[in-house]
């Protein structure tokens, strides 16, 4: 039986898996793609708690590092390409949105996009190795499920600043009606998994979530693939570190 298309354009966006379609994807398809990102997610997730419990008689820093050494290796490092990106772009576009969104196109990184990722992954890694010492796998598997939800949530809530954009086709062929159905089975699955705990993520994710969608509207009137990126980054960062803390 072979996989939806919809799905093997996100297994490709998202992943460094190595997917070859056989013809280019239309506008309509890229745009479907947006409702399996959280299935993505869960594979990702489902691979990080394998390779953690076959290590489970490792030190869980050892742990820690291996996972998130295979979280950065099988995305590519896409959304800390993002992360970066954007901490150089917002800093140093001084409020001039042409500006901001060149420096987001630049390739190099600056101090505030070293800065950015060493904080990011530092965080992300010490989170990690509290939850692996704990053995809390349901929260490891679900973090990119999370991550890459908040990205529907993300373009289809926000314009998209570039119209020629990567993620322009996402934002404007994705279909509403079930992108909104998707997010509202994925937060129900967390709520029936992870029980009461959901609401300490969704809090914290949800109030940094509209603090940098203001940021993005009011300084480049929308997001970019690389702000989207950001989001992705920090609200891993985010449900990791909450659920380490309960």
């Amino acid at each position: 039986m072979s996989l939806p298309l919809p799905f093997l354009i996100a297994l490709q966006f998202l992943t460094i898996y190595p997917i070859r379609l056989k013809e280019h994807p239309s506008k309509e398809m890229t745009g479907r793609s947006l409702l399996y990102y959280p299935v993505v997610g869960l594979f990702l997730g489902a691979l990080f708690v394998i390779i953690a419990w076959l290590f489970t008689q490792s030190p869980p820093s050892i742990i820690a590092a291996l996972v998130l050494a295979l979280w950065i290796l099988l995305t590519g490092a896409l959304h800390l390409d993002g992360l970066a990106d954007s901490a150089d772009a917002l800093i140093g576009g001084f409020g001039n949105r042409e500006r901001t969104l060149e420096i987001m196109k630049d390739p190099y990184c600056g101090p505030a996009a070293v800065v950015s990722l060493v904080l990011i992954l530092l965080i992300k890694f010490t989170a990690l190795e509290q939850l692996i010492n704990t053995e809390n796998w349901l929260v490891l598997a679900l973090t990119p499920v999370l991550g890459r939800t908040i990205l529907i949530i993300l373009l289809q809530s926000t314009p998209y600043a570039r119209p020629a954009g990567l993620g322009s086709a996402l934002a404007k062929y994705s279909p509403r009606q079930e992108c909104l159905i998707i997010i509202i089975l994925t937060f129900a699955s967390m709520l029936l998994l992870l029980g009461v705990t959901v609401f300490w993520i969704i809090i914290p994710v949800a109030a940094i979530f509209m603090i940098l969608r203001t940021l993005m509207l009011s300084r480049i009137g929308g997001t970019t693939g690389d702000t989207a990126g950001a989001v992705v980054e920090i609200t891993e960062t985010i449900m990791l570190v909450t659920t380490a803390l309960l």
